[in-house]
């Protein structure tokens, strides 16, 4: 195995202990222990997975994750002392992957390092480097996995994965509507109603790009009390 994983955590005892376990299990880890120059240390070490402490020194790991999503697609796991609902819902919203607190079950944690790769494992098609799928086309507008982009009439607007998994789901779906569960189930790869809200997020930042290029031609409609449909 030579999956690469990236802690960014200050906790020094707790690096040393993931980065055991982790290796025991085949796993590349390496270690980052400040929220600042994130973005280099991931450029250089071009992880797989990223373990996110969400309370860094100089930058917090809701600004690190904001920064990462800027920047690249890569899977995070937030770790975090705090179990406040209200800051997963702001995690998940800003596109972390998975989320688990601490203190935490090193075997609980493989589990889902293990979950969340399995989602961007090449061979289900998710992933951005291994995205085998063909671009699918529907009135005129067409979603690329290769570049993560929908495009029409030669403009174009860029998407988050998650963003794309959605948007991708509703345009193999014309005209049908997928509830909110089905959406979620796509987006994160589990089932989930705790999280509900970051939905409308996804959906709301899938309708701005819809119009930036489209106009008012595609749309993403509301199906009130079911879930969402893609429609012209």
């Amino acid at each position: 195995m030579d999956t690469k994983i990236l802690i960014i955590d200050d906790d020094s005892k707790l690096r040393e202990l993931i980065t055991e376990y982790l290796s025991s299990y085949g796993f590349i880890v390496l270690s980052h222990d400040t929220g600042k120059d994130v973005l280099p240390a991931i450029e250089k070490h071009t992880p797989d997975l990223i373990l996110l402490d969400y309370m860094l020194p100089v930058n917090d790991g809701i600004e690190v994750l904001r920064d990462i999503r800027g920047s690249c697609g890569l899977p995070v796991i937030m770790l975090t002392a705090r179990g406040d609902e209200t800051d997963r819902i702001v995690g998940l919203e800003l596109g972390a992957d998975d989320y688990i607190a601490k203190p935490f079950n090193t075997r609980e944690l493989l589990a889902r390092i293990k979950a969340v790769l399995r989602r961007y494992n090449p061979e289900s098609g998710e992933t951005t480097g291994g995205e085998s799928i063909r671009k699918i086309t529907v009135e005129g507008l067409t979603i690329d996995p290769s570049t993560m982009t929908i495009e029409f009439n030669r403009k174009s607007e860029e998407l988050s994965k998650t963003e794309f998994r959605i948007m991708k789901a509703l345009m193999k779906n014309p005209n049908t509507v997928l509830s909110r569960d089905t959406i979620m189930n796509i987006a994160k790869g589990r089932d989930t109603i705790a999280f509900e809200r970051s939905i409308d997020v996804h959906i709301s930042k899938l309708r701005t790009k819809l119009e930036k290029i489209c106009g008012d031609r595609l749309k993403i409609k509301t199906v009130w009390g079911t879930g969402y449909m893609f429609t012209s």
